[in-house]
């Protein structure tokens, strides 16, 4: 046992420090311990890129993934499934519990791009094709309950943690429009209209059920409140500001997240002219004036539409939100990363350190529980970066091929990680700190 860890259970035991401390204290060493593991091995049974990877969040133990060969497996990260006859040893195998590929009837025709499970509990999982199908399977049955036609390859689902008023799936696909797919009618429940180009990746807030961020092939991202027509905010990557949280002054003279070029200066000048009797009323959102017989004003959803404000100088291929769903992280194919304050909608000019990322696919993010750390997919490694000065925290190197998407566990405090190689590599902290410790607390 480490000292570090006597040090801060001694401190427990004292008084010294709060319980949640200790819990978080011991979680931040745990992952800052990573490394690939030695004592426990997915054997994958797919025969394409891992595409995707998903931790279920009731139990924290079922891992779901999905590959390019049309395949999806559902693992137990806890309990290999030969634990009897390997209680002794001391690396464990686990393979997947069942896999559904293009034997089985109901299977996609084509590679399988996202997978993710029912947020309420393991008994329905979803899965999104280049086949143009999204289906909803049945865990213990591994049959499809409900299946929705889309219009074009299906790049990324979502479905909100938060929500207990709808069961909604958002989904990304070539096609500009992102759709609202309802479980419980099994029908669309509506359309989101704004992307110019196919949408790459789509992510639920995590502090509205209500509040969809999607990022397209357009470079823009732009976030929607399902329950209103157009997108409520358009980022703009000229749109900075320096640190974690803008100035309460400065954020004060912000009336609309979708200023882009002109300064609060410039504001107060075209207010005054109007007030004057000269000059032309701003418009808040759409930059080129209505003119002749146009001039009626439009919804805001509708003039959103005309914000061609970009995030990135290329697609926006992944997106992460942090914990408290104040920052969104995001990826282009430009390889750059940005991290963004979803109040002020301004870039927080945060340097992360040089990256190269995949151009023609979607990556899939991942943060630590207290989002101090964000794990990117550059190339044939996964860089650990500080999420607030940029910095590379660790790399880590193991597959063979270029990385897709990692996912990391909150409970265990491990990383899963998958790749064009095939191969699923879990990294975790050291043995020699057992998880056990964190439970008697």
């Amino acid at each position: 046992m480490h000292t570090h860890v006597w040090k801060q259970i001694r401190d427990r035991e004292g008084g010294r420090v709060h319980a949640n401390h200790f819990a978080n204290s011991i979680k931040s060493y745990r992952t800052s311990q990573l490394q690939l593991a030695n004592h426990k091995d997915i054997v994958s049974p797919h025969k394409g890129a891992i595409n995707s990877l998903q931790i279920d969040s009731t139990e924290g133990r079922y891992l779901l993934s999905a590959a390019s060969d049309a395949s999806v497996a559902v693992y137990d990260v806890q309990r290999s499934a030969s634990a009897a006859s390997e209680a002794a040893a001391a690396f464990s195998k686990h393979r997947c519990l069942f896999v559904v590929d293009k034997q089985h009837r109901q299977a996609h025709k084509y590679a399988v791009s996202t997978a993710i499970w029912y947020p309420i509990d393991t008994g329905l999982f979803v899965t999104g094709s280049y086949d143009h199908h999204i289906n909803v399977w049945d865990t213990n049955t591994t049959q499809v309950v409900v299946n929705f036609k889309m219009p074009g390859k299906v790049h990324r689902t979502a479905m909100s943690n938060l929500s207990t008023s709808h069961m909604l799936i958002a989904a990304g696909t070539e096609d500009v429009q992102v759709r609202l797919c309802d479980i419980a009618s099994g029908a669309f429940a509506h359309t989101l209209s704004g992307h110019r180009d196919g949408v790459m990746t789509v992510e639920w807030s995590n502090s509205s059920e209500w509040v969809l961020v999607t990022g397209g092939c357009d470079g823009a991202i732009r976030f929607w409140d399902i329950r209103r027509a157009g997108c409520f905010q358009v980022l703009d990557q000229s749109q900075t500001q320096f640190g974690r949280r803008p100035p309460i002054l400065k954020r004060s003279t912000i009336t609309k997240p979708y200023h882009s070029q002109d300064s609060s200066t410039k504001m107060r000048g075209a207010q005054k002219k109007h007030a004057n009797g000269s000059g032309s009323r701003q418009h808040p959102i759409g930059r080129v004036p209505s003119k002749g017989p146009m001039k009626q004003r439009l919804h805001p959803g509708m003039l959103s539409t005309q914000d061609r404000a970009t995030a990135h100088y290329g697609a926006v291929t992944g997106l992460k939100a942090t914990e408290d769903g104040m920052y969104l992280l995001s990826a282009g194919s430009d390889s750059r990363l940005r991290l963004w304050d979803v109040q002020s909608g301004c870039d927080t000019l945060v340097n992360f350190e040089t990256v190269r990322l995949q151009i023609n696919k979607p990556l899939q993010l991942a943060t630590t529980q207290d989002s101090t750390l964000v794990f990117v997919p550059c190339m044939r490694s996964v860089k650990a970066f500080d999420m607030w000065s940029g910095n590379t925290y660790t790399i880590l190197r193991g597959h063979y091929e270029c990385v897709n998407c990692c996912w990391f566990n909150q409970q265990d405090q491990e990383l899963y990680t998958g790749g064009n190689d095939r191969q699923i590599l879990i990294w975790s902290p050291a043995r020699s700190i057992d998880v056990h410790i964190l439970n008697q607390w």
